[in-house]
């Protein structure tokens, strides 16, 4: 690894002195570093490799081609606006450890912003607001270390809350990768305890350590992503049909997706959308109700019955709750 490094400062430095437009000998470049000219020789032919212009032969020597410069990094307006934007996205939905890369990221990002630029970035961060109650500050930094993880190949050990309870299982997994699904981040991974394939909700991990221990097999992240998908979504589903006012579509669109959408059909008036829901989840039958004054079912019956069972318990808890007058004070 030093000798990568030691490589990699003087192939720098050889570049810098040619910028300079001086002829540049092999021999004063070999006394210079502490090293023979073929290497001075080696070090020069990955300069041109990497199409830096360099002319001149081994034994007379080299200089850089005049007018070549490597211009400076700049990001066009739009490119900031971008930034700024995914920033505050990190902010929100990335775990704090991932924020303060991002963070540190964004320093080094501004300081090569013209000064006009760097004021309207500035402005537009203050501009920029993304809603999201969840705590990072008590969540382990999870994202970062299985990103590390997935890269350098070794086993994550994390104590894990079970969904629904407050058991907390010691866990050795092997992540593949990470993916987010309604503002949450999941780990697929293998898992030693159950040997096989889990995903694992990461604001659960109670405490995550990376270890020495290596991976024992290659993963396929996306044959194993779409083979626990088939196997999480039940069989049992049936088919929904709703009418919904065009309208109301906006409100929608970014939605449905959870609750099994499969497609629509558009009209001047209103959007016939279908979905595939399992039988004895009322989930979808509760979101109908957020827009159920523009819409109405199509099919089945039983979905018609489920939200009508629903919309009856709703009424009885408020006719249980007392009469109100229009002022609000119970009689």
């Amino acid at each position: 690894m030093a000798e990568i490094s030691n490589r990699f400062d003087r192939i720098i430095a050889i570049f810098i002195q040619l910028q300079s437009g001086r002829i540049l000998k092999a021999s004063d470049l070999a006394k210079r570093f502490g090293v023979s000219q073929r290497t001075i020789y080696r070090d020069i032919r990955s300069l041109e490799a990497a199409g830096v212009p360099i002319l001149g032969e081994a034994g007379q020597g080299y200089k850089m081609m005049e007018g070549f410069k490597l211009p400076p990094v700049m990001f066009t307006r739009e490119e900031s606006a971008g930034f700024v934007t995914a920033q505050k996205l990190v902010e929100k939905y990335a775990d704090k450890g991932i924020s303060e890369y991002f963070e540190s990221a964004m320093l080094k990002i501004k300081s090569v912003l013209r000064t006009h630029d760097k004021d309207r970035v500035n402005t537009l961060e203050s501009l920029i607001k993304i809603k999201n109650n969840r705590d990072k500050e008590t969540l382990p930094k999870s994202l970062s270390i299985i990103l590390e993880s997935i890269a350098e190949q070794y086993q994550v050990k994390i104590l894990y809350e079970k969904p629904g309870s407050t058991e907390i299982t010691e866990r050795y997994i092997e992540p593949a990768g990470v993916f987010n699904e309604m503002s949450y981040w999941y780990v697929l991974a293998y898992c030693h305890l159950r040997k096989e394939y889990r995903q694992f909700r990461t604001d659960r991990i109670r405490n995550i350590t990376l270890t020495s221990i290596k991976f024992t097999r290659q993963h396929n992240y996306e044959e194993e992503f779409s083979r626990l998908k088939i196997a999480s979504d039940p069989e049992d589903k049936t088919e929904i049909i709703i009418k919904v006012d065009n309208c109301a579509l906006p409100y929608l669109v970014n939605a449905r997706n959870h609750f099994g959408f499969v497609d629509e059909e558009k009209t001047p008036t209103h959007t016939i959308m279908r979905f595939l829901a399992c039988k004895e989840s009322e989930s979808l039958a509760r979101w109908f109700l957020t827009f159920g004054d523009h819409a109405e079912i199509v099919g089945p019956y039983s979905f018609k019955v489920q939200v009508e069972k629903l919309l009856e318990n709703i009424r009885i808890r408020i006719t249980e709750g007392g009469v109100f007058s229009k002022a609000g004070a119970e009689f």
